[in-house]
């Protein structure tokens, strides 16, 4: 065997290499897609020293097993395209309404208020101090001034403040969302409506046409009262 020959071998891969490194890449990636939605979010969110040094755990034993032995360019290359095919496909299904669920967890309430909701807090494996340390990243100073605290599908938590009403299209796929106290949120359609058929009466009703016959000024020759009408420049001389 000659030098070009081992270089093909030592940077190539055989069929079966291949077909080994294909399926690895789909169970592992599989396998990470259930942990993730099984465990929740908490690993795609921002991360401990604790976490980052499992994350780069995790990350070597899946290279490990996807490549095989022994690790070469052509496997390298293969299981990361099959992981970025992966990727791709999954993507599209997610960002179908059907499919949405199944991959992503929807967004829940932490907080609302100042009411902390301890067993949301559990199923999203977030602390009391990781809530504390996004509500002072996003200026909060007291929970009076928060309206509610969302854990997002992509595992980052929103904080919304009081002051400015919630419009409720941004929590209609929010679970939860009608513990949310109506002071916090804006007018719904409904109640847009009710104010705007109150606010204008119609003149084809009693109550409109009375409206309307006020306000008609008075005929310019009659006063008010039922007296004549004196012009301003004073009496009329007789001629």
């Amino acid at each position: 065997m000659n030098g070009w020959d081992e270089l093909a071998g030592e940077l190539g891969i055989s069929f079966p290499h291949a077909a080994a490194v294909v399926l690895s890449a789909v169970g592992i990636y599989l396998t990470f897609l259930v942990f993730v939605r099984l465990l929740g979010q908490r690993i795609l969110t921002a991360m401990s020293t604790f976490d980052v040094v499992v994350t780069v755990m995790l990350g070597a034993v899946a290279g490990r097993v996807i490549l095989g032995h022994p690790p070469t360019l052509a496997s390298g290359v293969l299981g990361l395209a099959v992981l970025f095919l992966l990727e791709a496909v999954f993507g599209r299904l997610g960002a179908r309404p059907r499919w949405q669920r199944l991959f992503n967890a929807p967004a829940r309430i932490l907080m609302v208020g100042a009411d902390v909701d301890e067993q949301a807090l559990q199923r999203a494996h977030i602390t009391r101090s990781e809530l504390h340390g996004a509500l002072r990243r996003a200026g909060v100073r007291s929970y009076g001034e928060v309206a509610c605290v969302l854990h997002e599908p992509g595992g980052g938590i929103s904080v919304l403040r009081r002051g400015v009403p919630i419009d409720r299209h941004l929590l209609a796929d929010v679970a939860g969302a009608q513990r949310i106290p109506e002071q916090y949120l804006a007018p719904g359609p409904e109640a847009a409506r009710g104010r705007t058929s109150r606010g204008s009466v119609g003149t084809d009703t009693p109550a409109g046409r009375d409206a309307a016959d006020a306000s008609v000024d008075p005929a310019p020759d009659a006063a008010p009262g039922g007296g004549s009408h004196i012009p301003l420049d004073g009496p009329a001389r007789a001629e």
